[in-house]
């Protein structure tokens, strides 16, 4: 349940702060909302994490289908610990999330502008707190393993 959970929350989040920007913001805007520290700024970016590789959109979009599928098929067979099903789903509603923007419109819309680091949106973000969670979570079995052995 964790995964839907997680899944779901990500997407929906995403889709509402995207649709948000869409409808407030040109493309390049940006707009103040911590002095010195917090922007949201649209940008629309056609590469992967940080803009690399721009053009590659069909890469990405296969990538994060066999993403979502393994997680998904993973969550399915009850192999998931609580903590495993909460950051496979965030990363699985992460991909999703980009994944959708890639098919309506040929590239993710990103709008969280820290000034020094490239520009991100809430699916990147639940992508990586995922991912970290999930390591953790590995390293943390690792040592338990070694410790039993």
């Amino acid at each position: 349940m964790r995964f839907w959970s997680s899944f779901l929350l990500v997407v929906i989040l995403d889709r509402i702060s995207k649709a948000w920007v869409l409808a407030s913001f040109l493309p390049g805007e940006s707009r103040i909302i911590v002095e010195g520290g917090i922007y949201l700024t649209y940008v629309q970016n056609r590469g992967a994490a940080f803009g690399l590789m721009p053009g590659k959109s069909w890469l990405f979009f296969i990538s994060a289908l066999l993403v979502i599928t393994a997680l998904v098929v993973y969550n399915w067979r009850g192999k998931a610990s609580p903590l495993e099903a909460l950051s496979t789903g965030l990363i699985a509603g992460g991909a999703l999330g980009n994944l959708i923007d890639r098919y309506f419109y040929g590239f993710v819309i990103d709008f969280i502008d820290l000034g020094w680091w490239p520009v991100f949106n809430l699916a990147d973000s639940a992508i990586v707190c995922g991912g970290v969670l999930l390591l953790i979570l590995i390293l943390l079995d690792g040592k338990r393993e070694e410790r039993n052995a």
